[in-house]
């Protein structure tokens, strides 16, 4: 029986295995680290490296079924039980507040759930490497060798920023293990194997091409994903890619698949990232990363246009933590954040991945472009929360249109909040319309929404948004650039105008 997720015609999928629920996003693999001819045959590598590779099952405890009203089918989503919320947080940037809804047959309260996946070990002391998804939420690990061998493993660590994880167990005697390579050198059309658990089976060999880097999967993830079209099935999350040496260069992530099954499209976390957390993790049993306190999205070119920018690049502040360190600071909504340390910030994602790699407490020069000027600031990083919460402005509806985009706009009132469930703080132009076809409805403005800024100029009334929008337009603009509240969610939109 199969659960899946429809994304865009393509899937991200979990498998429930037969009495056994893969709480893994299905895996991905990686690529070689140097360019070599077609080998003949993987046959010796798959030799000397399976012994390392371990299939790993967990007891997740009884099944949590829960009833809505009476009559309904008991409900249980494997997708978001897990334990930081990580892959719920996943799925709602896709879908938004539309989440799919998972039945499945009654479970009786004592029915018990479990996970397949796969895991290498890393040293003869019997330290392994797994995805966090495979073990999150489990009561007890369970890790069967390459010869049969099984043995209770315990849970040093797990991050789920990176989805990986670090086991051990006590084997009483020096166990085989593999060694992480250098994924930096891998490249698009390098070879690459994989070994690992799929359906159950254990020890399974595919092999492939590496098909790109520096994939971007989203959902909070601090990962450069690889890309690679070795087949990849269910079971073999956190299992390892390998190099033409054996060196392991990625740990299996995820697939997209509109059948559960491989199609070519797998995921890997690279050995180099790997290689960092699994060394924190053994240390500390966390990872410590640095924290900025803001809420950012990509510089499009058309936000780039309604600031005058020359290219699109950067990462804009969409919003702030109230009590951030970015807020303290000095950083604002708007703000372009263009440098980190000394470190571009190209694309909005770097951004991320640079503040994490910082550790809390330091000093940080950060580039910004305000109002078109560039600045400096001093940015003392904190420590990322646990379970980060970003700040959340409220909302605000008067009529009249903004010239160019196809919104009518009306001052808030009481009518006005009450029809659109927006909170009484909430202050800025109501959306009251958008036109269908329109500029801004083909940028996803919707009515209820709540134009707080147009460019750098806060707006509190509808005349003043007309005014703001105006303005724009005198000064040559193609496009405005609008900040929006949807129901305490900020996001900054450039709207072109139709006439431009």
């Amino acid at each position: 029986m199969t659960a899946s997720l429809t994304l865009d015609k393509r899937v991200l999928h979990r498998v429930i295995l037969p009495g056994a629920v893969a709480a893994a996003m299905v895996t991905a693999a990686s690529g070689f680290a140097q360019a070599r001819p077609a080998p003949a045959s993987f046959a010796d590598v798959a030799e000397r490296v399976a012994p390392a590779v371990v299939n790993i099952a967990t007891d997740r405890g009884s099944a949590p079924a829960s009833l809505g009203k009476s009559g309904d089918t008991p409900r249980f989503n494997p997708f978001f039980g897990q334990p930081d919320g990580s892959f719920r947080e996943f799925m709602e940037r896709f879908f938004g507040g539309n989440m799919p809804d998972f039945r499945m047959p009654p479970m009786r309260p004592d029915h018990r759930m479990s996970a397949v996946g796969s895991g290498f070990i890393v040293d003869g002391d019997g330290h392994i490497v797994t995805n966090n998804h495979v073990v999150a939420g489990a009561r007890s690990i369970r890790v069967r060798l390459h010869d049969g061998d099984s043995f209770e493993a315990k849970l040093l660590g797990r991050d789920a920023k990176t989805d990986l994880a670090l086991l051990k167990i006590d084997a009483g005697r020096a166990l085989p293990f593999v060694e992480f390579g250098d994924s930096d050198k891998i490249r698009a059309g390098d070879w690459v194997m994989t070994i690992g658990n799929p359906f159950g089976l254990g020890g399974s060999v595919t092999a492939g091409i590496v098909s790109a880097r520096g994939r971007d999967l989203r959902g909070g993830s601090l990962v450069d994903f690889l890309q690679i079209d070795a087949p990849i099935n269910q079971g073999n999350s956190g299992g390892p890619a390998f190099d033409a040496s054996g060196k392991v260069i990625g740990v299996n992530a995820s697939i997209y698949s509109p059948t559960g099954g491989n199609i070519g499209i797998g995921f890997a976390i690279p050995s180099n990232d790997a290689r960092q957390v699994i060394a924190g993790l053994k240390a500390d049993g966390k990872i410590e990363r640095g924290w900025l306190g803001v809420q950012i999205q990509p510089v499009t070119p058309d936000i780039a246009e309604s600031l005058g920018m020359k290219e699109a690049a950067g990462a804009l502040v969409a919003s702030l933590v109230e009590k951030g360190p970015a807020r303290d600071a000095g950083l604002k909504q708007g703000d372009i954040i263009t440098g980190w340390d000394g470190n571009a910030v190209a694309k909005f994602r770097d951004l991320p991945r640079l503040v994490a790699a910082t550790e809390a407490g330091k000093a940080v020069d950060v580039a910004i472009l305000r109002e078109g000027k560039e600045m400096t600031l001093s940015v003392t990083t904190g420590s990322m929360p646990t379970s980060e919460k970003v700040a959340s402005l409220p909302a605000k509806p008067a009529k009249e249109g903004l010239a160019g985009t196809g919104i009518t706009v009306a001052d808030l009132d009481s009518a006005a909040r009450s029809r659109f469930g927006l909170d009484e703080a909430a202050k800025g132009a109501l959306v009251r319309h958008v036109a269908p076809d329109s500029p801004a409805w083909t940028r996803g403005v919707r009515a209820g929404d709540v134009i707080e800024r147009v460019t750098y100029t806060r707006v509190e009334t509808a005349a003043a948004a007309v005014e703001a929008v105006e303005q724009v337009r005198k000064d040559g603009r193609k496009a405005v650039l609008l900040t929006i509240d949807r129901k305490g969610e900020d996001r900054i939109v450039a709207v072109r105008f139709a006439d431009a």
